[in-house]
C-alpha cells in the first residue's frame, strides 16, 4: 500500500483561500446586493455579526474541508489539473447540490441557491487546484 503524502502547507493556504474568495464573492464588486436580498440580511444585521465568532468557526470548517480534500488528492502522480477537477466535481457534485437540496425544503430563490452554489463550486475548484499543485 503506498503511502499518502499530504502538504500541510497547501491545506493552510487553500483554507485561507475560502477567507478571500468569499470576502470577494459576497462584497460589492460582485454578489453582495444579490445576495443580501436573497437571504434577507439587512445592512444593519452585516454590521452587528460576531465577527470573532463568523471567521475562526469558517477557519476551521474551512480546514476540515481542505484536510478532506486533500486526502482524495494524496495520491502520488495527482497535479494540479487533477487537482483543480476533482474540486470543482465535489463542489458542484457534491457540495452545491445538497446546498440546494436543503435550499429547495427552505423555499429559498434561485438567486440564493445561484450566488451560494457558485461560491462553493469556485472555492472547491480553486481549493482543489491549489492541494494538487503543491504536492
Amino acid at each position: 500500500m503506498e503511502t499518502m503524502a499530504i502538504n500541510y502547507w497547501a491545506v493552510l493556504v487553500a483554507t485561507l483561500l475560502n477567507l478571500l474568495v468569499g470576502g470577494l464573492w459576497y462584497s460589492p464588486m460582485l454578489f453582495a446586493k444579490v445576495w443580501q436580498r436573497s437571504a434577507g440580511i439587512s445592512d444593519a444585521q452585516l454590521k452587528n455579526f460576531n465577527a470573532a465568532k463568523v471567521f475562526g468557526i469558517t477557519l476551521v470548517v474551512s480546514w476540515i474541508i481542505c484536510l478532506n480534500l486533500a486526502f482524495f488528492l494524496a495520491a502520488p502522480g495527482t497535479d494540479w489539473q487533477w487537482g483543480m477537477t476533482a474540486g470543482f466535481l465535489a463542489g458542484f457534485g457534491w457540495a452545491s447540490m445538497i446546498f440546494i437540496v436543503i435550499s429547495l425544503f427552505e423555499q429559498r430563490s434561485l438567486a440564493y441557491m445561484l450566488v451560494h452554489g457558485g461560491y462553493i463550486t469556485v472555492y472547491f475548484t480553486l481549493a482543489g487546484l491549489i492541494l494538487g499543485a503543491w504536492q
